[in-house]
């Protein structure tokens, strides 16, 4: 039997708060009742800052982010468009996946996983496409399955400096509300997020940012799709109702967790994220193992995918962890199974927490036959977090 609390350290779904947990502890509504749209047009104006959008709208499609990815697609583009994408990761991979089986002609540039989204490649191609070909450019901006940040107002500046007109997507799922995110600044005009992840909520709504450029798009777009139609839920949320029946207590925990961000502040919330994962790093860099991410301007603020040394299996690493220490780490994925463990570190998080994954993934490694000193991370991150570390250079985000 285990005892205590299961220690959370995946990229999603996160830590949900408690307040957030029982502020979705109410009883069933109806979500047609007259006080209803009010209460959900809130949900969406502070959604709206977290995006940071004053000109585009948010939509919540009950379902993941996976699903606000469909909805993007199908909602804007026709069949047989091209559209620029890269894959350095799983999850890339999969929306790479996901725009072929919809139909879409993709272009795909190829990275070593590890890498970021490929700003002087797909500036090339772009400049070349002098006919416009190119309907839309997507851009990863955090790889979970690799943590690597990419630079998404690079692609912005990419794309203007050849005059560009492709609609501009942003898979934001592990980023919104965790690390800086700029959805009119960079010139986004579809960002997906969910609530699992920076949000602190269960899963249940995929969220879609949209830019005015991308819903005009809507209204002549030819792929199919029924329940992930924006017309209907711009329709109805425009007095704060749904056209289908909404996750009700959902949404009561996502206006409290709108709340706790609001109250934090989002500047402050982003420069929390960065803190706690330079102290997890620091505490990595003291092992002598390598992350997966290549460069170290790009390395992610909300997750950290480990390298094992040879010979250690990083599966035994994340079974020894929860079997015997009730602590989950992120499996490595695809391509890096078995060779790396992903620590999560977003959402509702301190440093006392990432110290706690620190010293069971040392318990961890060493128990699955890697040679680490047991301390020597979790004293490198106290270090940093006390004051006497310093944090790396990092990628203007502008």
């Amino acid at each position: 039997m285990k005892t205590g609390i299961n220690h959370l350290f995946i990229p999603g779904p996160t830590n949900v708060p408690d307040d957030v947990r029982m502020a979705m502890n109410v009883a069933m509504q109806d979500q047609r009742a007259p006080d209803f749209g009010a209460f959900t047009l809130g949900i969406l104006a502070d959604l709206k800052a977290v995006f940071r959008t004053s000109v585009g709208r948010v939509i919540l499609f009950p379902g993941s982010g996976t699903g606000a990815w469909e909805a993007a697609i199908t909602n804007t583009l026709n069949p047989g468009d091209r559209v620029l994408m890269a894959r350095h990761g799983q999850f890339s991979t999969l929306w790479a996946q996901m725009a072929e089986r919809l139909g879409l002609t993709v272009e795909v540039v190829d990275v070593p996983w590890g890498q970021g989204c490929p700003v002087a490649v797909f500036a090339e191609r772009l400049a070349a496409d002098k006919a416009g070909a190119i309907r839309a450019v997507f851009v990863t901006h955090n790889e979970t399955a690799t943590g690597v940040t990419s630079d998404v107002a690079a692609v912005r500046r990419a794309m203007d400096a050849c005059g560009h007109e492709a609609l501009l997507f942003v898979d934001g799922v592990s980023a919104i509300g965790s690390i800086d995110f700029r959805m009119d600044d960079w010139g986004v005009d579809l960002a997906v997020t969910g609530s699992q992840k920076g949000l602190m909520c269960p899963a249940g709504f995929g969220i879609l940012g949209v830019s005015p450029r991308a819903l005009a798009a809507t209204k002549t777009a030819t792929s199919r799709r029924a329940y992930f139609e924006i017309a209907d839920m711009v329709a109805m949320n425009d007095t704060g109702y749904f056209p289908y029946t909404p996750p009700t207590q959902l949404l009561h925990g996502l206006r409290r967790a709108l709340d706790r961000i609001r109250a934090e502040g989002l500047d402050n919330v982003v420069a929390r994220h960065h803190r706690l994962a330079t102290g997890v790093r620091a505490g990595v860099a003291a092992w002598g193992l390598p992350i997966a991410c290549e460069d170290p301007r790009l390395a992610s603020d909300t997750v950290t995918a480990i390298c094992t040394p040879e010979g250690v299996d990083a599966r035994e690493v994340i079974r020894i962890a929860y079997e015997r220490y009730n602590t989950s780490f992120g499996s490595g994925l695809a391509r890096l199974a078995g060779k790396v463990f992903r620590i999560g570190h977003l959402g509702d998080l301190n440093e006392g927490m990432c110290l706690t994954a620190l010293a069971v993934a040392e318990m961890a490694l060493n128990e699955a036959g890697a040679r680490v000193a047991f301390g020597a991370g979790v004293g490198a991150a106290q270090a940093f977090y006390s004051g006497a570390g310093a944090a790396p250079a990092r990628l203007a985000a502008e």
